[in-house]
Protein backbone atom coordinates (compact mmCIF):
# COMPACT_ATOMS: atom_id res chain seq x y z
CA UNK A 1 0.00 0.00 0.00
CA UNK A 2 1.52 3.91 -0.93
CA UNK A 3 2.41 5.90 1.66
CA UNK A 4 0.80 9.39 1.56
CA UNK A 5 2.32 12.27 2.40
CA UNK A 6 -0.19 14.70 4.19
CA UNK A 7 2.37 17.45 4.55
CA UNK A 8 3.93 17.72 0.82
CA UNK A 9 -0.22 17.62 -0.73
CA UNK A 10 -0.70 20.28 1.85
CA UNK A 11 2.06 22.50 0.44
CA UNK A 12 0.58 21.67 -2.56
CA UNK A 13 -2.98 23.15 -2.21
CA UNK A 14 -4.68 19.53 -0.82
CA UNK A 15 -6.67 19.30 2.15
CA UNK A 16 -8.54 16.80 3.96
CA UNK A 17 -11.64 19.59 3.38
CA UNK A 18 -12.06 19.65 -0.28
CA UNK A 19 -12.51 23.33 -1.95
CA UNK A 20 -9.92 24.97 0.92
CA UNK A 21 -6.93 24.63 -0.36
CA UNK A 22 -5.27 26.73 1.73
CA UNK A 23 -7.61 29.44 1.53
CA UNK A 24 -10.09 30.83 4.15
CA UNK A 25 -13.04 28.72 4.43
CA UNK A 26 -16.71 30.76 4.78
CA UNK A 27 -18.16 30.46 7.75
CA UNK A 28 -21.53 28.48 6.10
CA UNK A 29 -18.63 26.46 4.48
CA UNK A 30 -17.18 25.42 7.84
CA UNK A 31 -20.71 25.19 9.59
CA UNK A 32 -21.98 22.93 6.58
CA UNK A 33 -18.72 20.78 6.77
CA UNK A 34 -18.80 20.82 10.84
CA UNK A 35 -22.61 19.46 10.18
CA UNK A 36 -21.19 16.58 8.16
CA UNK A 37 -19.07 15.58 10.89
CA UNK A 38 -21.46 15.67 13.76
CA UNK A 39 -19.82 18.56 15.43
CA UNK A 40 -22.56 21.27 16.76
CA UNK A 41 -21.41 24.82 17.66
CA UNK A 42 -23.53 27.24 19.60
CA UNK A 43 -22.73 30.53 21.70
CA UNK A 44 -24.94 30.49 25.10
CA UNK A 45 -26.11 34.27 25.17
CA UNK A 46 -26.11 36.51 27.75
CA UNK A 47 -23.84 34.68 30.16
CA UNK A 48 -23.20 37.18 33.28
CA UNK A 49 -20.29 35.88 35.08
CA UNK A 50 -18.25 32.13 34.37
CA UNK A 51 -17.04 31.07 37.99
CA UNK A 52 -13.80 27.58 38.02
CA UNK A 53 -13.94 26.52 42.40
CA UNK A 54 -11.23 24.83 42.95
CA UNK A 55 -9.97 23.88 46.64
CA UNK A 56 -8.35 27.09 47.52
CA UNK A 57 -9.07 29.74 44.56
CA UNK A 58 -12.01 30.46 42.57
CA UNK A 59 -11.37 31.97 39.09
CA UNK A 60 -13.89 33.86 37.45
CA UNK A 61 -15.09 36.05 34.16
CA UNK A 62 -17.28 38.48 34.09
CA UNK A 63 -16.85 39.43 30.48
CA UNK A 64 -17.22 35.78 29.27
CA UNK A 65 -18.17 34.53 25.72
CA UNK A 66 -18.79 30.88 26.20
CA UNK A 67 -19.68 28.67 23.07
CA UNK A 68 -20.80 24.72 23.67
CA UNK A 69 -19.38 22.61 21.06
CA UNK A 70 -21.44 19.83 20.89
CA UNK A 71 -19.42 16.37 18.88
CA UNK A 72 -21.03 13.14 19.03
CA UNK A 73 -22.79 13.50 22.08
CA UNK A 74 -19.36 14.58 23.72
CA UNK A 75 -19.66 18.46 25.33
CA UNK A 76 -17.18 20.85 25.44
CA UNK A 77 -17.35 24.16 26.81
CA UNK A 78 -15.08 27.35 25.52
CA UNK A 79 -14.65 30.28 27.80
CA UNK A 80 -13.14 33.39 26.42
CA UNK A 81 -12.47 36.13 28.34
CA UNK A 82 -10.63 38.04 31.23
CA UNK A 83 -9.87 35.89 33.95
CA UNK A 84 -9.78 37.23 37.50
CA UNK A 85 -8.19 35.20 40.55
CA UNK A 86 -9.53 35.36 44.23
CA UNK A 87 -8.62 33.38 47.21
CA UNK A 88 -12.16 30.49 47.91
CA UNK A 89 -13.71 32.01 51.03
CA UNK A 90 -13.75 28.52 53.06
CA UNK A 91 -17.36 27.46 54.60
CA UNK A 92 -17.17 26.49 58.10
CA UNK A 93 -20.21 24.70 59.56
CA UNK A 94 -21.55 25.37 62.86
CA UNK A 95 -21.14 21.96 64.06
CA UNK A 96 -17.00 22.12 63.43
CA UNK A 97 -17.30 25.54 65.56
CA UNK A 98 -19.91 24.22 68.40
CA UNK A 99 -16.76 21.05 68.59
CA UNK A 100 -13.60 23.36 68.79
CA UNK A 101 -15.90 25.52 71.42
CA UNK A 102 -16.40 22.25 73.16
CA UNK A 103 -12.87 21.37 73.36
CA UNK A 104 -11.15 24.59 73.66
CA UNK A 105 -13.65 26.63 75.75
CA UNK A 106 -13.09 29.53 73.40
CA UNK A 107 -16.13 32.00 71.87
CA UNK A 108 -17.33 30.39 69.08
CA UNK A 109 -15.68 34.06 67.15
CA UNK A 110 -12.57 32.37 68.21
CA UNK A 111 -13.17 29.12 66.95
CA UNK A 112 -14.76 30.56 64.05
CA UNK A 113 -11.73 32.87 63.21
CA UNK A 114 -9.08 29.72 64.06
CA UNK A 115 -11.00 27.05 61.79
CA UNK A 116 -10.81 29.56 58.99
CA UNK A 117 -6.80 29.98 59.68
CA UNK A 118 -6.62 26.71 59.09
CA UNK A 119 -8.64 26.36 56.24
CA UNK A 120 -11.63 24.33 57.90
CA UNK A 121 -8.84 22.00 59.66
CA UNK A 122 -10.23 20.88 63.11
CA UNK A 123 -7.29 19.25 64.36
CA UNK A 124 -5.06 22.07 63.35
CA UNK A 125 -7.42 24.97 65.11
CA UNK A 126 -7.83 23.05 68.51
CA UNK A 127 -4.18 22.65 68.30
CA UNK A 128 -3.63 25.97 67.43
CA UNK A 129 -6.29 27.48 70.44
CA UNK A 130 -5.01 24.50 72.84
CA UNK A 131 -1.24 26.72 72.71
CA UNK A 132 -2.56 30.08 72.94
Amino acid sequence: MPQIDLLNMAHLGWSMFPGIGGKGVSPKKMKQMMKQMGINIEEIEDVEEVIIRTGDREIFFLDASVTVMDAQGNRSYQVVGTAQERPREVSIPDSDIDLVVAQTGCSPDEAKAALKEANGDLAEAIVKLGSS
